[in-house]
């Protein structure tokens, strides 16, 4: 059986739209036909220069991959010799599995015919659908282009097409929204019978136009309409308990699935397996020849991405992971599972001494309510969920840098 760590996620960042959200935080926009191409040319040529590029980070890069994300920005927007020009590339440098999780990012509406038409040759067998909101003023509201029906058709399309294994994307927080209209998308999402969900709470952060806005106390895009933070907690909380009702099991913090429909690809993520990104503001971890790892971030300078003359070290930044940090990630991705960490397997991963130096930040979040111990597994309680940000940032700097630990990925399924 092949070790986990030697199997990678591989993501492809497509940050093209027609219409840019006022929630939205990522690298992504409105641009032109001629800047997609060029953009394609970039992409593919990257992807060919892996190996190379891996060499000189000193990273071991797995050849093999069972999973590959298509997100953006609205990858669905490529037309299907573009999805071809990648799909090309990427076949030239890694060997996919034969059940492979292929996942394409779409927005409603926005999944043409021949693409369609083209995804059993392209391999893809999962899609994710960014609704946001079932209520057609919600989505309206903060720029989606979609409404209920047009969200309702595209699933039956998909179906039509053999395409069984879809997500749907809720958010809890979006102007206009009240705990009575967001019953509304739970209860139309669930009705869907799609086998897995995602609800996200409201980011307010300088990286979008209505976070912007809502930290400036400014009035434009519906910032006096948003929920406060006690309703969105509520609304959050709704989701988790409706869904569960409805047999979809709570699986991460934000993520919810049907059993066996869990997203392969964003476990990697929680897990500290291998990935690699290709694409604007795209991210890759892995291995190092010295048995550490290494984090490198590309840049979401759409023009200097573009750039011809650029190389792609001038794109990179690179970040070894040390032992304390990787440690210390286990911990706060690990614990974003719902099945928790293991304390067994935390210390025959990274020695004796991985679980000793957390038992007083362990022993506080327990008496405060916001993790709860089983046998040797350590987990978050429903109210810890909902202040997750603030049980995480107790386990980071807790280190000084240590040696001993071997390679932080030799050995996964912390939260498994």
């Amino acid at each position: 059986m092949s070790n986990p760590a030697s199997i990678l996620g591989v993501y492809i960042s497509i940050p093209f739209c027609r219409a840019k959200c006022s929630y939205c935080n990522f690298a992504s926009g409105v641009f032109g036909s001629e800047r997609m191409a060029a953009y394609i040319d970039m992409l593919t040529a990257d992807i060919r220069a892996i190996p190379e590029r891996a060499d000189a980070w000193g990273a071991k890069l797995p050849e093999i991959a069972d999973s590959l994300y298509f997100g953006g920005g609205t990858p669905s927007l490529l037309s299907p010799e573009q999805m071809r020009q990648i799909m090309q590339a990427l076949q030239e440098v890694f060997s996919f599995t034969s059940s492979a999780e292929i996942t394409l990012e779409c927005a409603p509406g926005q999944l043409s015919e021949d693409l369609l038409q083209s995804i059993p040759g392209l391999r893809f067998n999962r899609v994710s659908l960014g609704v946001q909101s079932f209520v057609d003023q919600e989505a309206a509201a903060v720029g989606r282009l979609h409404t209920r029906g047009i969200t309702l058709k595209e699933i039956e399309r998909l179906r039509a097409a053999g395409m069984d294994d879809i997500n749907v994307d809720l958010i809890a927080g979006l102007p206009h929204q009240t705990r009575e209209s967001w019953n509304v998308s739970l209860a139309e999402a669930i009705a869907t019978g799609v086998p897995h969900l995602s609800v996200y709470m409201l980011d307010v952060d300088e990286d979008s136009r209505l976070g912007r806005e809502m930290i400036a106390g400014g009035t434009r895009y519906g910032v006096g309409m948003v929920p406060n933070e006690q309703t969105i907690a509520e609304m959050y909380t709704e989701a988790c308990e409706r869904f569960a009702a409805a047999g979809i099991a709570h699986y991460e913090i934000s993520n919810f699935a049907r059993a066996g429909h869990e997203s392969r690809h964003n476990l990697k993520y929680w897990t500290l397996q291998p990935y690699v990104g290709f694409g604007l503001d795209a991210h890759s971890f892995l291995p190092t020849t010295d048995g550490r790892a290494i984090r490198v971030g590309t840049t979401d300078d759409l023009t200097m991405y573009l750039d011809p003359s650029r190389s792609c070290g001038e794109l990179e930044t690179i970040t070894p992971v040390s032992t304390a940090e990787a440690l210390e990630e286990a911990w706060f991705l690990g614990l974003r599972l719902t099945g928790g960490v293991s304390l067994r397997s935390m210390e025959r991963r990274f020695g004796e001494a991985a679980t000793p130096m957390f038992q007083s930040i362990l022993f506080d979040c327990e008496q405060q309510g916001l993790l709860e111990r089983e046998d040797d597994t350590v987990r978050l309680t429903p109210c810890g969920r909902l202040f997750s940000n603030d049980v995480f940032a107790r386990f980071l700097g807790v280190l000084p840098e240590q040696e001993t630990a071997a390679n932080p990925l030799q050995e996964q399924g912390v939260g498994a």
